[in-house]
């Protein structure tokens, strides 16, 4: 049975798993410029625990995803270009760092369908090469809406839906 559940302490090593087998299927379909440099380190993911904002999803109890789940607002943002947010007033969630192992299949659609029967006001970015995400995130529905800038300065492309 497939259960999200937020993460805890005991699940890193299974997490971390889980951001490198994302990580060898960003680079398998060309995509090795995101998550480059060790991010998410051990101490991104360990700070998305204590900050209560990561979340696993499991099947029969073993880890097969990862992702966070944060309430806005996102500083990075604060700025979009070439576009606009659909809605710039309400409050909003944003996902960040979805892995899953290569196996496991429909994690996007278990996480999304979770995260939107807690909000109604989704966010969420990815790098212009991560053709799998901008597939997953356009047939779920979201909008795509410009461009935003991490804090590196990295591009990232801009997606939000709405279901209110």
């Amino acid at each position: 049975m497939r259960q999200v559940r937020p993460a805890v302490r005991e699940d890193v090593p299974s997490i971390m798993t889980v951001i490198e087998a994302a990580r060898g299927i960003m680079r398998s379909s060309g995509n090795a410029n995101q998550w480059k440099d060790g991010y998410p380190s051990l101490q991104v993911i360990e700070d998305d625990i204590q900050k209560g904002v990561g979340y696993v999803i499991a099947d029969d109890g073993a880890v097969c995803g990862y992702f966070t789940f944060i309430p806005s607002p996102e500083p990075t943002y604060a700025k979009i270009y070439e576009g606009a947010w659909l809605d710039d007033e309400a409050p909003y969630h944003v996902i960040h760092r979805i892995a899953s192992l290569p196996e496991a299949r429909g994690i996007f659609r278990t996480l999304m369908d979770w995260c939107f029967e807690r909000e109604q006001n989704i966010r969420i970015d990815t790098h212009r090469d991560n053709h799998i995400m901008q597939h997953c995130v356009e047939s779920y529905g979201f909008s795509y809406c410009g461009i935003i800038y991490l804090a590196s300065g990295d591009e990232r492309l801009a997606y939000q839906l709405t279901k209110f």
